[in-house]
């Protein structure tokens, strides 16, 4: 099955072709800066082929025109013909209580999706732009929509209830959703394939870290617990988000600065976290050096990320009663050799040992612990568009009816 994943952002659009019977990526790329100057789109293909083509690229529906266009050409093609193109996979942000899972994608999905538009209002419109062009140029194409959210739909209501009046959770659904839930399912499950282990019974601690951050307490495959909550604010300290806050900070700059509600929200979102503390950048690498050369914001941005993720960790280890495994992902997580080795030299206490020439040495995924260490630490690096290719078709398989009764109707 050939089936083509899509990552809609506000101004960019990611896309990978998978071929999910030889299990193979045949062409991954990017349009960049949709509806600003300088627009375009990079195409790498399996076989080493890359094209870079710039030009005016006004909306998502051009771009995905773009993309559609360059897949099937003679010279960087990775397909004959559109018709080759059996399903397409998105990645959509937010799908609130109302989805644990994938879903094919109906008119009253789209609905829902539109609904949680205010639950995620940087993510979820552009998200819907990906799906409405390929609507508009393929609508014989069966759709899958896969929910970062979804795989926290596990979470008992003691964890993600919000210590709110009850009446404004039933009112407007206020409370922990979570996210990256695609890369802490692929990274957890591949953890358990590593070690020749069942998901069963294993107590998983998963760290995705990147600009944006979260853990996940995973016990039997399911996550129990998540640090990011109604929003992808909460929790770690970001490249640019302030993590945990205390309300009466929010509310005291609100009120001494003179700023709106709009303004609070992209000083917590856009000015805060590592590039807030630091004052250097929101590049984790960028600041590591800072610090290397002496800048003490630095330092003191690099000891607080660190020490959020310490009791992270740590209250999640209370939370399952202990831990098996500890998978440190993302951009950070798969290249910090700095930031593993602060994480878990404070964790010597539960048995865990760092084995500091593998922290140091591995590239791509392995296990960085000691052989006597009572704590597996792994490094996996994610891939959230391997999980949309695999979950879209298992969703369309399953729906070959409906799909079918869908073709016909355009014929």
């Amino acid at each position: 099955m050939k089936i083509l994943v899509l990552n809609s952002g506000s101004s960019s659009i990611k896309y990978q072709l998978f071929d999910t019977d030889k299990k193979d990526v045949l062409a991954r790329g990017m349009v960049d800066k949709i509806g600003i100057a300088g627009s375009s789109l990079v195409n790498h293909r399996n076989d080493g082929d890359s094209v870079k083509l710039v030009g005016e690229i006004v909306d998502h529906q051009v771009g995905i025109e773009f993309v559609l266009g360059l897949l099937v050409s003679a010279k960087h093609g990775s397909l004959r013909t559109l018709n080759q193109l059996d399903a397409v996979g998105h990645r959509v942000v937010h799908g609130g209580e109302k989805f644990n899972g994938p879903v094919l994608i109906t008119d009253n999905v789209i609905k829902e999706v539109e609904a949680c538009a205010d639950l995620a209002p940087l993510h979820n419109p552009p998200n819907l732009k990906g799906i409405y062009a390929m609507q508009d140029i393929l609508p014989d194409v069966p759709q899958v929509a896969i929910f970062d959210t979804a795989f926290h739909q596990s979470m008992p209501d003691y964890a993600y209830m919000y210590a709110i009046p009850y009446t404004l959770y039933k009112k407007y659904g206020l409370r922990r959703y979570g996210f990256h839930g695609t890369s802490h399912f692929y990274v957890s499950k591949r953890a358990c394939e590593i070690l020749n282990s069942e998901i069963e019974g294993h107590k998983i601690i998963t760290c995705h870290l990147g600009n944006g951050a979260s853990i996940a307490a995973i016990e039997h495959g399911k996550s129990v617990d998540t640090s990011m909550g109604l929003t992808p604010v909460e929790g770690m300290i970001m490249g640019t988000r302030s993590g945990d806050l205390d309300l009466g900070v929010l509310t005291y700059i609100i009120d001494k600065e003179g700023i709106g509600v709009q303004a609070a929200n992209t000083l917590i979102n856009k000015h805060s976290g590592i590039l807030g503390i630091s004052g250097v950048s929101s590049d984790m690498r960028e600041v590591i050096r800072a610090a290397e050369e002496g800048n003490q914001r630095a330092q003191l941005a690099l000891n607080m990320y660190h020490y959020r993720i310490i009791k992270y960790i740590g209250s999640y280890i209370a939370a399952m009663d202990g831990v098996d495994t500890i998978v440190f992902t993302g951009g950070i997580g798969e290249n910090s050799v700095i930031t593993r080795r602060e994480v878990c030299k404070n964790f010597n206490y539960i048995g865990l040992e760092l084995d500091q020439q593998k922290n140091e040495n591995l590239r791509g995924e392995g296990i960085i612990s000691t052989n006597k260490s009572k704590v597996q630490v792994m490094v996996i690096p994610t891939n959230e568009e391997a999980v949309i290719a695999e979950e879209t078709m298992k969703v369309v398989e399953a729906n070959k009816v409906y799909v079918m009764n869908q073709k016909l109707k355009q014929l």
